[in-house]
C-alpha cells in the first residue's frame, strides 16, 4: 500500500453532498484519486469538474447504495480507471427519526437498507480486492447516535451500532491485512436532516444543528488523518462532536 495520502485510490459513497463531498475535495488536493458514487449524477458531476478544474483527479458514478449490483460497479470503475482500490468510505446514509410506538416500519426499512445493508454491500465489494493486493482500508461513517441512545433514534442508531459492530469484527479477522476505521460524527452542517419525513423532528434538528453544527470539513481532515498513517498503525475508533454537543 502507499504510505499517505498522494495516489491512493479511494471510494466514497453518499459522495454528492455533505461529508462525501467535503472528503472527496480533501482527499483529491492532497494527491488521492476519487471514485465517487451517489444517487445525484447532476451534484456528482459538478463535484467531479470542480476536483479536476482543481488539479485533482475524480470519476463518479450514478449508483444507488441499496443495490449491491450498483455498489460493485463504483468498486469496478475504481479498478477500470485506476487499476487498483486502497480506501472505500462508507459514508451514505439516513435517518428517519420516529419513536418506537409510531412503528414507522417503511422508515425503519429504508435505514436497513441504506444504513447497514448499503456498508456491507461495500464492504463486499471491497474485500476481494483488498484480498487480492494484499491491503486496504475500510472507512465506516457511523453515528454518535450509536453512543449516546435517547428517544426518537432507536433503529438508526440501531443500524449504526451494527454497523460498529462490523467494523470491529472486520478489524480482527484482517490480522493486518487491511485497516478498519470507525468514524462518528456528531451535529455536522449537512443536508441529511433535511430527509427526516417528521415535520417536528426534523425542525428541532435543523434548529439545533444551525446553533451547534461542526463543518464536514473536520469529518473530512479525521479521514485524511487516518488513511495518512503508515501501514502499520490502525486507527480505529473516532469520536468528532461540537464541543458543546450533550
Amino acid at each position: 500500500m502507499i504510505n499517505g495520502i498522494e495516489n491512493k485510490v479511494v471510494a466514497i459513497t453518499g459522495a454528492s453532498s455533505g461529508i462525501g463531498e467535503a472528503t472527496a475535495e480533501l482527499l483529491a488536493a492532497k494527491g488521492a484519486k476519487v471514485v465517487l458514487g451517489a444517487r445525484r449524477s447532476d451534484l456528482l458531476a459538478t463535484l467531479t469538474e470542480r476536483i479536476r478544474k482543481a488539479g485533482g483527479q475524480a470519476v463518479f458514478l450514478q449508483m444507488d447504495i441499496t443495490k449491491r449490483a450498483e455498489v460493485d460497479s463504483l468498486i469496478q470503475l475504481a479498478l477500470d480507471e485506476f487499476g487498483r482500490l486502497d480506501v472505500i468510505i462508507n459514508n451514505a446514509g439516513i435517518s428517519q427519526l420516529q419513536l418506537m410506538e409510531d412503528v414507522d416500519v417503511e422508515g425503519w426499512e429504508q435505514m436497513i437498507d441504506v444504513n447497514l445493508k448499503g456498508t456491507l454491500y461495500g464492504i463486499a465489494a471491497a474485500l476481494p480486492v483488498f484480498k487480492s493486493q494484499g491491503s486496504g482500508h475500510i472507512i465506516n461513517i457511523i453515528s454518535t447516535a450509536g453512543i449516546n441512545i435517547v428517544p426518537t433514534m432507536g433503529v438508526y442508531a440501531g443500524t449504526k451500532n451494527a454497523v460498529r459492530t462490523i467494523s470491529e469484527v472486520l478489524r480482527q479477522e484482517s490480522k493486518g491485512r487491511w485497516r478498519v476505521t470507525g468514524i462518528s460524527p456528531g451535529f455536522v452542517d449537512t443536508p441529511f436532516a433535511g430527509n427526516i419525513k417528521n415535520e417536528a423532528i426534523r425542525n428541532v434538528l435543523t434548529e439545533r444543528a444551525s446553533e451547534i453544527a461542526i463543518p464536514a470539513t473536520a469529518i473530512a481532515e479525521a479521514v485524511v488523518y487516518a488513511i495518512a498513517q503508515p501501514d502499520q498503525v490502525d486507527i480505529g475508533d473516532i469520536i468528532i462532536r461540537p464541543a458543546i454537543q450533550d
